[in-house]
């Protein structure tokens, strides 16, 4: 491999690794002030507890992320000097505002939430979580903006004398479609994230307290009344078809844990269908508009090769990829694509051959066609893995208003390993985001080949992504144990006198 497929590879890993935990931090943040929110008004001691236990989830998440997001400010100096040269004027801006004015906020203020219990006011400690999640959207803004203008570059203009690009309007990046669209797209995402980790580790929970109970199951009932009476194991058996028949949550009879969880399940239920159908639409939007600034992105995203209309969208092909333009479209719903890419039932869609044509009218000699096979499958793997979690989620709801969530097995179980799914979600979204913009690293200003820095070597490329690579599975390791340990743990048994200790006022 050349020293610019490593330096591609190691940016790739090392991105993809940070964003994992990036919309957690937004997603949790978010739920847990809610948590904090219902226990500030109602005073409900499973809240308090609730926001403990996510909350220290949360710091969890935010101590990894913090130390993997620092590797990606590194990079632009080690690997890709080249594009810190050309783009340093404009994208220093946006990175700046997130370091002096997000982070900190973000960082400050988890300080005080952390520390701040028995020393500050319930309204003062509340505000500081509540400042917490605005400072991780106020970070994912500006990260958003930054990016934006790699897709989609506005507000700057070329300075003659060395011909790179100067800002002249910041508030040009803050109004730039793909940004607005872009932004919505991963706050929503976020929240997707969020809830489903906050679902899973409820449904964890929740299921753990239904094997403990040994009224759970008819077997396991039958089976503690061998050791009974007849009498007694007749009626026992009764009751419990009963109960069983009927298939209804109790919360009222539930354990302290279950109850609690119960509501945080409950919460990251309503958050999770909704967030999701929205990010849908809008994730549609966002199609639309990359295929007006980026139309190779989009016709790479389907492997059309040649102009269609009306375009039909192939929920699954053979082929298709940058060697073979006449792929096998197994199946295929008519006028679709030209829907989503257009807004439009016959709307025209752009091939690859005829975008090619144009950038190399406009660019000069070149092949400006992206990795087709993998702008496809990550389309299809995002979309598809989506409407499975929204099924999910509206399986949830529907039990949740028959008053069964927390006694269907079927259920706890897939919402436990469901947590996987928004974490491919967002990393198919980002290699949709990214690859397709390829050859350029800022579309129409500068090719990712003339990014990269000429100084350093591809040995010392290599030996940093092992490095990178042993340290970061340290620390996937490292989180994985402390949010496995805490989440087996549980939050404890609840008291009515549960309460932080005497605060200080102001």
């Amino acid at each position: 491999m050349s020293q610019l497929d490593l330096a591609r590879l190691q940016f790739a890993m090392t991105s993809i690794y940070h964003f994992l935990f990036v919309p957690v931090t937004i997603g949790l943040s978010l739920l847990t002030a809610t948590l904090q929110t219902a226990w500030y008004r109602g005073g409900q001691v499973a809240y308090l507890r609730l926001t403990r236990f996510f909350g220290t989830l949360l710091v969890i998440n935010v101590a990894v992320g913090v130390v993997t997001g620092l590797v990606q400010e590194f990079q632009f100096g080690m690997d890709w000097s080249g594009y810190s040269r050309t783009v340093g004027d404009v994208f220093g801006a946006p990175l700046a505002m997130e370091g002096l004015a997000a982070f900190f906020l973000e960082s400050t203020f988890l300080g005080l939430w952390i520390f701040g219990w028995d020393k500050l006011s319930k309204r003062v400690h509340l505000a500081t979580i509540w400042a917490v999640a605005g400072g991780s959207a106020l970070s994912a803004l500006f990260i958003m903006a930054a990016n934006s203008w790699m897709q989609h570059p506005v507000g700057y203009q070329v300075d003659p004398s060395t011909g790179r690009p100067q800002l002249d309007d910041v508030w040009a990046l803050f109004t730039n479609p793909v940004f607005l669209r872009g932004y919505l797209h991963v706050l929503l995402a976020a929240l997707v994230t969020g809830s489903m980790v906050m679902l899973s580790v409820s449904a964890w929970q929740l299921r753990k307290a239904l094997r403990d109970d040994k009224g759970g199951t008819e077997d396991e009932a039958k089976s503690q009344a061998q050791t009974q009476s007849q009498a007694q194991s007749q009626s026992q058996a009764q009751a419990q078809a009963q109960s069983q028949s009927q298939g209804q949550d109790d919360p009222a009879a539930m354990k302290g844990e279950a109850a609690g969880f119960r509501l945080s399940a409950r919460l990251s239920l309503f958050v999770l269908v909704p967030a999701l159908m929205f990010a849908m639409l809008v994730g549609s939007e966002l199609g639309v508009t990359e295929g007006k600034y980026q139309p190779m992105k989009i016709a790479a995203a389907e492997a059309q090769w040649e102009t269609c209309q009306p375009c039909s969208f192939s929920l699954f092909q053979i082929g298709g990829g940058n060697n073979d333009q006449t792929p096998t479209q197994i199946l295929e719903i008519p006028h679709l694509l030209s829907l989503l890419a257009t807004n439009h039932w016959n709307g025209k869609v752009l091939g690859l051959n005829e975008v090619n044509s144009q950038y190399q009218q406009a660019y000069g000699p070149g092949d400006y066609v992206p990795n087709v096979f993998i702008q496809y499958w990550a389309m299809r793997v995002m979309a598809y893995l989506a409407s499975l979690a929204l099924l999910l989620g509206l399986w949830g709801l529907w039990l949740l208003r028959r008053e069964r969530l927390t006694r269907s097995r079927w259920f706890l179980t897939a919402a436990v390993w469901a947590v996987v799914l928004p974490f491919l979600i967002n990393t198919s979204g980002w290699l949709l985001t990214e690859n397709g913009r390829q050859p350029w690293i800022v579309q129409g200003i500068q090719l990712t080949k003339n990014g990269v820095s000429s100084s350093v070597s591809t040995a010392e490329v290599a030996i940093s992504i092992v490095a990178f690579f042993l340290l970061y599975a340290a620390m996937a390791v490292i989180a994985a144990v402390l949010m496995t340990r805490h989440t087996r743990k549980g939050t404890g048994p609840l008291h009515q006198d549960d309460q932080p200790a005497t605060e200080m006022t102001y």
